[in-house]
């Protein structure tokens, strides 16, 4: 929707005019060379929101971005616990497992599903570009999902949410000037599995469907977090470990890297959408295939050595 993407770029423009203050500056664990500054998912933050409230959007999904949001931006300049975090993700996961009416019996995978996908999508946001190409290809699915099934407020929120983040890139595209930090990822990753639950419950697509719209994402963190478990190492903590940060350091570089995703993410976002369109006994062969074949090229490339050059 243009106006959400133009509410994303000028909020973000305009953080960038006090871009010498809240810098994130490199570290060990850094992809990054040089400071920058963090807070851009302000802006999807404030698109989400103002055409949330002119959609009629339930209260509690913008209740829970807002809240979210104001902890995360809390996270990035203080540093909270692990634990407060986890906890306002569940709460939130809790709270719209009520709001929809979800059978109790289902609260506890769904609450760990949405703030799983809450965190992913947090853990994910570690190089130029990709968390915002993530948003647009994956929100861009659940929008036509929901277009779909005639469920016109949500389709329109979720390509709300696909244009600010679309906004977003126009700053965050490599070489970045400004990253999104916890204020945008998480919100994001809170509607990534949020409004997916809230998809599912009712029927507007199948279990599958927010899986194929945010495989890469959901591959990448799920097997990454795996191998760390098995290795006795603290999953929580900072790493350079994701299948997207060896890239960077094998040598793709971010541009090169992060193209190279994208293709994957549009290519499994329109796959997810045309799957709607064809019987179960179809979707179930082609869902399985697909993840297997990202599967696949995660281990291939990392395996792989070294490109011929930075791209």
């Amino acid at each position: 929707m243009p106006v959400s993407f133009a509410l994303s770029w000028a909020a973000i423009g305009l953080r960038l005019r006090f871009a010498d203050r809240g810098l994130d500056r490199p570290n060990h664990r850094s992809l990054h060379e040089k400071p920058t500054p963090y807070g851009g998912g302000l802006g999807i933050v404030l698109a989400l929101l103002a055409v949330g409230v002119w959609l009629g959007v339930p209260t509690l999904h913008l209740a829970a971005v807002l809240g979210l949001a104001l902890l995360s931006f809390a996270d990035d300049l203080w540093h909270l616990p692990f634990w407060l975090r986890l906890a306002a993700h569940l709460g939130a996961a809790a709270a719209l497992c009520h709001q929809i009416g979800l059978p109790v019996l289902w609260w506890l995978p769904a609450m760990l599903a949405v703030g799983w996908m809450t965190n992913l999508y947090n853990f994910m946001d570690g190089a130029d570009g990709l968390a915002g190409s993530q948003g647009v290809a994956g929100f861009s699915a659940y929008a036509a999902g929901f277009a779909l099934a005639g469920d016109a407020v949500l389709a329109a929120w979720c390509a709300a949410a696909a244009a600010a983040c679309a906004g977003f890139l126009c700053f965050n595209w490599p070489p970045a000037k400004i990253f999104m930090g916890d204020v945008g990822s998480i919100p994001l990753g809170f509607l990534a599995g949020g409004i997916g639950l809230v998809g599912i419950w009712q029927g507007a697509w199948p279990l599958w469907f927010p899986l194929m719209a945010f495989a890469p994402f959901v591959l990448d963190a799920s097997t990454t977090l795996a191998r760390r478990a098995l290795a006795g190492k603290r999953v929580w903590e900072a790493h350079r470990e994701h299948t997207y940060q060896r890239m960077v350091q094998m040598g793709y570089g971010h541009r090169g890297m992060t193209s190279r995703w994208s293709v994957l993410m549009v290519s499994g976002a329109l796959l997810a959408a045309g799957l709607l369109a064809v019987p179960a006994w179809a979707q179930w062969v082609a869902v399985p295939a697909w993840l297997t074949f990202l599967a696949w090229l995660g281990n291939r490339t990392i395996h792989a050595g070294r490109p011929s050059g930075r791209q």
